[in-house]
């Protein structure tokens, strides 16, 4: 599997729980926990592989525009990281405030991977070879089941 077939994949399954989380009502405690509680793991593996393994392929291949975009994405996950989902994890399930966090978290993932697939990822298949894709998604696949073995 190549490295953004792999990220694809993992934006496919994190886009799917966040539409779950948003469809909940605050009587729905419980999925609401246990989703989030997977959504944050998901998260963080994926955020490893991009941030220590794709990013930094992206960026050596590239010029100031990759760079430029390389940026951005780090910041994106920082945001997410450092300020929205940590405070989503504070808010009680059973809120409004909940669903305002859940929707507001939803929205920033939905650009960022809107942005990663149409640009980034369209880019960086033409800055790296197929050979290039396939070593690193192996890499990156490796490294994805040690750390969702860690848990």
């Amino acid at each position: 599997m190549n490295a953004i077939e792999l990220l694809k994949e993992d934006h496919q399954k994190v886009l799917k729980m966040l539409d779950e989380i948003a469809g909940t009502t605050e009587r729905a405690v419980k999925t609401r926990t246990d989703l989030l509680g997977k959504i944050e793991a998901e998260l963080k593996v994926h955020t490893a592989l991009e941030e220590e393994d794709f990013y930094p392929a992206y960026k050596a291949a590239g010029g100031k525009d990759e760079a430029r975009m390389y940026h951005e994405a780090v910041e994106e996950h920082r945001a997410v990281e450092k300020l929205v989902l940590p405070d989503l994890l504070k808010t009680k399930p059973d809120s409004l405030q909940f669903s305002g966090r859940v929707k507001v978290l939803k929205e920033l993932l939905e650009h960022h991977i809107e942005e990663e697939e149409t640009e980034m990822f369209v880019d960086a298949e033409k800055l790296l070879s197929k050979e290039q894709l396939n070593t690193l998604g192996e890499k990156m696949a490796a490294k994805q089941k040690k750390l969702k073995a860690q848990g």
